[in-house]
C-alpha cells in the first residue's frame, strides 16, 4: 500500500515538472497585447512592480514580433530572383504563394491588417520600412511612464510620456495621444516647469477649432461683448461650446495667465472654460428633461443637487474656482460689471461654493486685484 502511494507521488511530481516546460511555452507564445493587459490588471491592483515588469515585457515582445517579420521580408527581397522583379509587391506576392514563403506571407498580412494595402503603392520596399515602424509600441511606452510617475520617478515618467506622444501615429487607441499630452502637462506643473507646460496646453489647443481657427479673435471678441454689455445670463444664452477635450487645456491656462497678471490673455481662456463647463451641464440636464431651458446660473445650479453626475463634475472642472478667477481677470481687464454678476452668484452660493463664496463676497464688499499666490 505504501508501495503504492509512494509511486504515485512520483508518477505525479514527473508529470508536474513535464509539464513546465509546456506552460513555460504557453506563456511565451501569448501576444504583446495580453502582457500589456496583465500588466495594466496588476497596475490597477497597486502591484506596480509587477506592472513594470509587465509593460517592459509587452514592448519587448512587440519589438521581436515585428523585428522578426521585417528580418523574414528582407531575406524575401534578397533572394535573387526576387530581386529581379525590382519594387513591384504585385509581382512578388504570388512568388510568395507559389514558393511557400509563409513567414513572409504572414508578415505581409499582418501589415495589411494594420493598413491598406494601396497605400503602399505597390513598393515592397515601402511595405519594408512601415513593418519597421511598428516595432515600436507606444502604448506600452505610456504605461511604462505610469508606473514610474506612480513611483515618484517624475522625470522617467516625462521621458517615457514624450516617447510615447513622438509615436503616437501608432496608438492602439484612436485620440489616446490627448491624454498622454495631459499627463506630460501635469509633470510639468509638478515640476514647475511652467514655460513647457504653457507650449503643452497651447499644442492641445490646436485641436480646438473654434480656438484655432478664430485667428482675427472676431468670434471672441463678439463673446466678450456680449458678455460685458448683457449679462452673463445673456452669455450662456446666446452661445454654446461643448469641446470637453480642451476644457482643462484653457482652464489651466486661464489660471496661468491670471497668476502672471496677463488678465487680457486669463479672461479669453477662463471665458472658453466656463462656457464648455455649462455647456456640458445643460446638455446633461437635457438628458432626462427634455423641456429644460437655461436662463439664469441660479436656475441651472437649482438642478445639481439631484443629479450625482452633475456635482461629480462640478468638482472635476473646478466649477466654482473657474467662476471666481474669470471674474477676477475680468476685473483685472477693467471689465467690473460682469466681474461683480459673478462673484454675486458665487456669493449666492454658500457654503457648496465653499472658499469661492467666501472670497467673492469679499470682492463684491470692495473689488480688489488679486493675483494666484501658487501656478495652476
Amino acid at each position: 500500500m505504501r508501495k503504492t502511494i509512494l509511486l504515485s507521488l512520483h508518477i505525479i511530481i514527473i508529470l508536474f515538472f513535464s509539464c513546465i516546460p509546456a506552460f513555460a511555452q504557453r506563456q511565451a507564445d501569448r501576444p504583446y497585447w495580453y502582457t500589456l493587459e496583465r500588466g495594466k490588471r496588476y497596475f490597477r491592483s497597486g502591484d506596480y512592480g509587477e506592472a513594470l515588469i509587465a509593460f517592459v515585457e509587452a514592448r519587448d515582445q512587440r519589438r521581436a514580433m515585428y523585428t522578426r517579420m521585417e528580418q523574414d521580408l528582407i531575406t524575401l527581397l534578397s533572394i535573387p530572383e526576387v530581386r529581379r522583379m525590382g519594387d513591384s509587391l504585385e509581382l512578388i506576392e504570388p512568388y510568395i504563394a507559389e514558393r511557400g514563403h509563409i513567414d513572409a506571407a504572414a508578415a505581409l498580412a499582418e501589415l495589411y491588417y494594420r493598413l491598406p494595402k494601396e497605400s503602399f503603392n505597390d513598393s515592397a520596399q515601402a511595405a519594408l520600412e512601415a513593418i519597421g515602424r511598428y516595432k515600436e509600441f507606444p502604448d506600452a511606452e505610456y504605461w511604462i511612464g505610469e508606473a514610474y510617475r506612480v513611483e515618484g520617478e517624475l522625470g522617467i515618467a516625462l521621458r517615457q510620456y514624450e516617447k510615447a506622444y513622438e509615436q503616437r501615429i501608432l496608438l492602439e487607441t484612436p485620440g489616446f495621444d490627448l491624454e498622454i499630452l495631459y499627463k506630460i502637462v501635469d509633470i510639468h506643473r509638478l515640476r514647475q516647469e511652467y514655460t513647457a507646460m504653457e507650449e503643452r496646453l497651447l499644442e492641445i489647443l490646436k485641436r480646438d477649432t473654434l480656438w484655432s481657427q478664430d485667428s482675427s479673435s472676431f468670434v471672441r471678441t463678439a463673446m466678450m461683448r456680449t458678455l460685458e454689455n448683457e449679462g452673463v445670463s445673456r452669455f450662456l444664452t446666446l452661445y454654446r461650446y461643448n469641446n470637453q477635450d480642451v476644457e482643462r487645456a484653457h482652464r489651466l491656462l486661464g489660471l496661468y495667465y491670471h497668476a502672471l497678471g496677463r488678465d487680457n490673455r486669463g479672461v479669453e481662456h477662463l471665458l472658453f472654460a466656463f462656457l464648455i463647463q455649462n455647456s456640458i451641464m445643460v446638455e446633461e440636464i437635457l438628458r432626462t428633461q427634455f423641456d429644460f431651458s437655461f436662463s439664469t446660473l441660479d436656475l441651472l445650479i437649482a438642478q445639481t443637487p439631484r443629479r450625482p453626475a452633475l456635482l461629480s463634475y462640478i468638482e472635476e472642472v473646478e466649477y466654482y474656482k473657474t467662476i471666481y478667477y474669470l471674474g477676477t481677470s475680468l476685473n483685472g481687464s477693467g471689465k467690473l460689471p460682469p466681474a461683480r454678476e459673478l462673484w454675486a452668484f458665487l456669493s449666492r452660493r454658500g457654503a457648496a461654493a465653499g472658499e469661492w463664496s467666501t472670497r467673492a463676497s469679499s470682492q463684491l464688499r470692495s473689488p480688489f486685484l488679486e493675483r494666484a499666490i501658487e501656478m495652476p
